[in-house]
């Protein structure tokens, strides 16, 4: 392995991988592929469900199937897996850390696409006795994924994003019969005929202005799950019998690597505040996938994966300059988080920004961009809600004398 490689990608995932193989199409083949898990793939490994390829392979793969494509397409040899990495410097010298031992990179440039996690029970505060069969999604999908048998047979489900209704499917399919799905809101995250797929199809209902406070053991056996207490949005509360829970969803992005680097990162978003060419405010530092937000599709990681490929592709051409300004896109009131964060003025085309947004909550009414103070854009009038992919496409004025650039949603009917 060339330890000075041009690119060092961490993370072989849909958008590492897909970014790997069109640095190769381009003609950057010195390039170094790291991952964590035993093989390449990313989450889709685990993920039976047909919903994969469409966008990449013009067919529904199954998430086993769509990341051996994936893999399939990249020179092997670029790629170590069972390989951590423990330590990224301001030169980007990068520590890695495997069976081998450890081992000290130096790269030109770096691509994270360490992706996201689910937030576990101890991070939603929910008390209670410690029983077994407290797991997340992904250690559900684990382990249908390693062919074992499920421990139980009547889980909750806690959440209603996309990954809720992967978690009730792989319950099903092995053989358990979920009591309910449990959701804070009014309504269902994810889109809203997941509701009706969740009910009549998979026969679960879905309790809504829920929250599990409580986990319940049975009183003569402190490892048995009886049971979870729920406070209702009335005030009340209920108890639910169950032998499990799966927390779901609630998905932050793995951005421990910038732990010592606090300024790369967004406060909105938690992951790396990027500018339209996905490349951070550390030089020859870029990112892409779900690391930058919280939680998008495998086809939609990979397409930024490739787009990210690109924009490295052109620096390692014509390296961008040093002292290149970048303009802050501030969000305000209900908007969480834009990506990007940052707009490069250097790469500021006179058409218009793909910016995507996350909302707080549901609201209707239309965003502003403004440039100092200045109203420069305005959307049409739409309907928002959290969790949802909002793309905009603002003109941008002239950003040479901008200082800051804000967006905000107006509610009023002007």
């Amino acid at each position: 392995m060339n330890l000075e490689p041009e690119v060092l990608i961490v993370g072989a995932g849909p958008s590492g991988l897909s970014a790997a193989r069109e640095m190769a199409r381009r003609g950057v083949h010195d390039v170094v592929v790291v991952e964590r898990e035993a093989e390449a793939g990313g989450i889709p490994r685990f993920c039976p469900h047909p919903t994969f390829g469409l966008a990449e392979f013009w067919r529904p793969l199954s998430g086993p199937a769509y990341a051996a494509k994936l893999r399939a397409a990249v020179d092997p040899r670029s790629v170590r897996t069972a390989t951590t990495v423990t330590r990224l410097g301001p030169d980007l010298e990068t520590t890695i850390s495997s069976e081998r031992g450890e081992t000290v990179l130096k790269p030109k440039r770096i691509l994270l696409a360490t992706g996201i996690r689910e937030t576990p029970r101890a991070a939603r505060l929910v008390s209670g006795e410690r029983p077994r069969n407290i797991l997340t999604t992904g250690a559900l999908q684990r382990i249908r994924a390693e062919g074992r048998a499920l421990p139980f047979r009547r889980p909750v489900i806690v959440g209603t994003e996309l990954v809720s209704f992967s978690a009730l499917l792989s319950l099903r399919e092995g053989g358990a019969s979920p009591v309910a799905m449990i959701e804070e809101g009014s309504r269902v995250t994810a889109r809203r005929p997941a509701d009706l797929f969740a009910r009549w199809a998979m026969r679960t209902p879905i309790l809504f202005g829920a929250a599990v406070v409580r986990i319940n053991a049975a009183p003569d056996d402190a490892a048995r799950l009886v049971s979870v207490t729920l406070s209702r949005s009335d005030g009340s509360q209920r108890i639910v019998a169950c032998d499990a829970v799966v927390f779901t969803g609630r998905f932050t992005p793995e951005a421990s690597l910038l732990g010592g680097h606090g300024e790369l990162t967004d406060p909105g978003s938690r992951g790396p505040a990027v500018d339209q060419c996905w490349r951070t405010a550390l030089p020859g530092l870029y990112a892409a996938g779900n690391l930058l937000r919280p939680v998008e599709t495998a086809g939609w990681c990979a397409m930024e994966g490739r787009a990210a490929a690109a924009s490295m592709a052109a620096d390692i051409a014509t390296p961008p300059a040093k002292d290149g300004r970048r303009v802050a896109v501030a969000a305000k009131g209900e908007i969480a988080f834009t990506t990007p964060s940052r707009i490069a003025v250097e790469d500021a085309a006179s058409g218009p920004l793909r910016l995507g947004v996350r909302m707080t909550r549901a609201s209707r009414g239309r965003f502003v961009l403004s440039a100092d103070a200045d109203d420069v854009w305005r959307s049409a009038r739409m309907s928002v809600l959290p969790e949802r992919r909002i793309l905009l496409s603002p003109m941008l004025p002239d950003l040479a004398e901008i200082g800051e650039l804000q967006l905000r949603f107006e509610t009023g009917e002007g």
